[in-house]
This record gives structure tokens, C-alpha cells and sequence, in this order.
């Protein structure tokens, strides 16, 4: 049977609306209808904004009919997290120091997907500043799998409202995990991109040194359109990189034989879920069948020792970020979050040097990994979606969080590389397991092409979340 029109991809409702046999009208108003329809369970969705989404569905239409297509994105209904500033729409970040905020101006990478055409039906629910707790004044969002689910944390939003069918395509931002995370656990595709191709101006930041905007969506090629459209250089934002933005998709088709793909099988099996692993250990086999070479590879020796410094690095940024608010309006923030900053406060410069110093000697082991190899493997993330309640979400930080769990994601940010998780299995629960490819700088077309190789061998991005009708 073919797939509702919810949970269509953005290539196949795009060469609808391309021929004119689907109006962004009626798509816009059908997603809609959808959100009103099940996100009062699913809580994804801070603010919709239905009267722009109309409005620019109404102006793309007109503007297809006169036979000016603008391409994939136009007339189709996206979303983002509420950390990405849109022009008289609040942008709140999970905070309630900023629940009247309103920017007078579009963050780059909403400006960009307006100017691809894309229709905006509002901004998405995440956790405080962006990290692991929710300010008790928002709502947490559901994993679309499984109620009462961990979502992914920062960019659970975005993910929920993806694999829910109420976004074709979302934005979340990754500092340690936070574009992964959600993409594994709700079943999506998700590029976090090398560190300043994508611009983070009119983006509120969690540590600005480590924070990422990148695409979540229901396929690969998706995922590509939404790279192109908002990647490239931002004068408003002088940490993107100069090097003009590729073509995301052109060679997406020629496959992986002669790729090398590094594979740590320790990396993989250390502490992780047995079915995890497993699920790993087939994928890596997938593309092996595929005619890529598998070369053995080992993550940095020194990683234990590593791990903790994203945490001193984040909270002393986080305390800069936030600089306007806190400790003055200290008590408005929630109990995680307020503890995350008042760590940060602790940190003194020769922390933060020790700290940076860490960062470096892991990123210069990761350049010698990579050296030998186009792309490496693993999964996405520590573990699976696990029951979650909302007292542990709203924090306080839970005694046991350790920096191992990041293990996955965090020394990909702080090297800056490139990375695509994407759906790879189910757990022997049912629930959604990720593989994660690893690329040098820039290299977002290879992994590209690499995870399309993956995706069409295979049949893990068909499943969809039941239940939500």
C-alpha cells in the first residue's frame, strides 16, 4: 500500500507539487490539520505558526502555477527548533527567562530555507539551552515509538515531530549529540555537518565552540536537499567557512565500491547493548557486501580521559551564553539546567585551558584515525530510547551521568567532523537503532553517498512510528 501523505519524503511530495498535482496549499493545510490533530499527545510543537504557514503555502502556490519552481523545498511544510530565530515569532530556547522573545529578524538558516521556498509551520519543543533537562514550564515531547520514552533530549522536538509525520523535514542543533540522538531514537536520518559550514547566526547557543545546525528527516536524499539549502558562507557569522557549498546530491547514486570504511569492533561492543551491537556488526557487513573496503581501525586510547572535558568546556560557554540572564534570574530556570550553569561558574581559565588542551590531543588522535581511511563507522548514539518520566527530565542532573555515555558523539564535536546517523534496525524491544558514518571536514557528500548506498540496500527507513491516527 502506498504510504500516507504524512509520511512521504520531501523527493516525493516535491515531484508532486513540481508537476502540479499536489497544491502546497493542501499539503500545508493537511500538516496542519495533523498537528492539531496529534501533537497535543505528541508535544513537539512550541508555537505553530499557521497563518504564515498559510500565507507563504498561498504565495508558493501562485508562484509554481506561474511556473516559477524554486526547487525541492518549494511549497513544502518544515519546521524548527525553537532556538533558531524567526522575524515576529517568539524564539524561546526551552527557557522561560525568554518566553517573550521576540526576534525582529530571521536566523540564517530560516532565511535560507524561506528563500528555497520551503513553508514554515512553526518552532519546536526542546530541552533548556539546549541541553539534557526541560524547564518545568514546557512540555516534553514524546518519542513517537514508544510514550514515555526518552526523545533524544536537546533537539527531541524536531525529532518527534519528523518521524511523527508533522514536518517533512526539521532543523535541530548538535553539541554533544543533540541532532544524533533524536535521529537514532526516533528513526530518522540526521546530519550534524562540519563544524561552520552551516551558519549559527540568530541561533541561541549552548557552547558556541561545539554547537552545530544541521537537517533531520525521513530519508537520505532529504537530508541532502536540506544540507544545500541552508549550507555556505554568512558574513553575519564569521566562523562559517569561506568554501563554496557543493551539490549535496550530484553522485549520491554511484555507491561505495573502493570506499574505505574504518570499523572499531571494540568501539562498538564496549558497554554497548548486545542488539546494538550486532545491529552495528551487520550494517558495516551491508556495506562490505556492497564493495567497500572494511579497514580496522582504533578510536583514541586516551578517550576516558578525554570525555569529561566536554563538560568543562560546555559549562563555561553555557555561563557565557547566558550571561544576560543568569545568575541574575537564576531562580527562572529549571533545576538542571540552573545546576549545568552554576557548574560552569566553577570553572576557572586553567580549567577551561586544561579542558581545551584535552579537546585537542583527542581531535589530533581522531585526524590520525581518519588518515587512511574515507569514512568511519558506528552507531549513533550509547543506547536506545529507555523509559524516561518527567521528574527525571526536569532534572536535577541525575548523580550518575557519565561522560562515557557521550562516547559516541561528543569527540565528533570536538574535532569539528562531519557526521550522518541514519536507521539501521530494531531493537529486540522494537525500537529504532542507528549507524552513524563519520567523514573528514567537508566531506558531507561522501557520507552522503555512502549512507544512500546503505539506505537502498536496505529497508529500516520504511518503518514508520504506529499509532498516532
Amino acid at each position: 500500500m502506498d504510504k500516507p501523505l504524512h509520511f512521504k519524503t520531501i523527493t516525493e511530495v516535491a515531484s508532486l507539487i513540481k508537476a502540479k498535482k499536489l497544491s502546497p496549499v493542501e499539503l500545508t493545510s493537511s500538516q496542519l490539520a495533523r498537528i492539531a490533530k496529534i501533537d497535543g499527545r505528541l508535544k513537539s510543537y512550541a508555537t505553530v505558526t499557521s497563518e504564515l504557514a498559510m500565507e507563504q503555502a498561498s504565495r508558493a502556490e501562485k508562484e509554481i502555477m506561474r511556473g516559477r519552481y524554486r526547487g525541492p523545498l518549494h511549497g513544502v511544510p518544515v519546521a524548527v527548533k525553537d532556538l533558531c530565530y524567526t522575524k515576529g515569532v517568539r524564539t524561546m530556547g526551552g527557557t522561560a527567562v525568554l518566553m517573550d522573545h521576540i526576534p525582529d529578524h530571521d536566523s540564517t538558516v530560516v532565511d535560507r530555507l524561506a528563500g528555497a521556498g520551503s513553508i514554515l509551520l512553526g518552532k519546536l519543543n526542546l530541552t533548556e539551552g539546549a541541553m539534557g533537562g526541560y524547564n518545568p514550564k514546557f512540555k516534553v515531547p514524546e518519542n513517537p515509538w514508544r510514550k514515555s520514552h526518552w526523545a533524544g533530549a536537546s533537539s527531541s522536538g524536531s525529532g518527534a515531530a519528523a518521524a511523527a509525520g508533522v514536518a517533512y523535514a526539521t532543523l535541530g542543533s548538535d553539541t554533544g549529540g543533540s541532532i544524533r540522538n533524536p535521529s537514532s531514537v526516533c528513526g530518522l536520518v540526521g546530519i550534524k555537518p562540519t563544524w561552520g559550514r552551516v551558519s549559527r547566526y540568530g541561533v541561541l547557543a549552548l557552547a558556541e565552540s561545539l554547537d552545530h545546525v544541521g537537517p533531520m528527516t525521513r530519508s537520505v536524499v532529504d537530508a541532502g536537499v536540506m544540507l544545500e539549502a541552508i549550507a555556505g558562507y554568512d558574513q553575519n557569522d564569521p566562523t562559517t567557512l569561506p568554501q563554496s557549498v557543493p551539490s549535496m546530491l550530484r553522485g549520491i547514486d554511484r555507491g561505495v565500491k573502493g570506499l574505505r570504511i574504518g570499523y572499531d569492533p571494540g568501539f562498538t561492543w564496549v558497554d554497548s547493548p548486545a542488539d546494538y551491537a550486532w545491529a552495528i556488526e551487520k550494517a558495516v557487513g551491508v556495506m562490505k557486501g556492497l564493495g567497500a573496503t572494511i579497514v580496522p581501525v582504533q578510536m583514541p586510547g586516551h578517550l576516558r580521559d578525554y570525555l569529561p572535558a566536554w563538560q568543562t568546556l560546555c559549562t563555561a560557554e553555557a555561563l557565557n551564553a547566558h550571561r544576560a540572564h543568569f545568575p541574575a534570574r537564576a531562580k527562572e530556570y529549571g533545576p538542571f539546567f540552573r545546576q549545568w550553569l552554576e557548574r560552569g561558574a566553577a570553572v576557572t581559565g586553567a580549567d577551561y585551558a586544561a579542558a581545551n588542551n584535552l579537546r585537542d590531543a583527542c581531535t589530533g588522535e581522531l585526524r590520525v584515525m581518519m588518515r587512511e581511511i574515507d569514512v568511519f563507522a558506528c552507531q549513533s548514539t550509547g543506547r536506545y530510547a529507555y523509559p524516561v518520566t518527567p521528574e527525571l527530565l526536569y532534572g536535577p542532573i541525575p548523580l550518575d551521568r557519565d561522560p562515557w555515555h557521550s562516547r559516541y558523539t561528543a569527540p565528533f564535536n570536538f574535532a569539528g567532523l562531519p557526521t550522518i546517523s541514519l536507521p539501521c534496525g530494531l531493537s529486540d524491544g522494537g525500537l529504532p537503532l542507528s549507524l552513524q558514518l563519520v567523514g573528514k571536514h567537508l566531506a558531507e557528500p561522501l557520507l552522503l553517498r555512502a549512507a544512500c548506498a546503505y539506505e537502498q540496500a536496505t529497508d529500516w527507513h520504511t518503518k514508520n512510528p504506529e499509532g498516532w491516527d
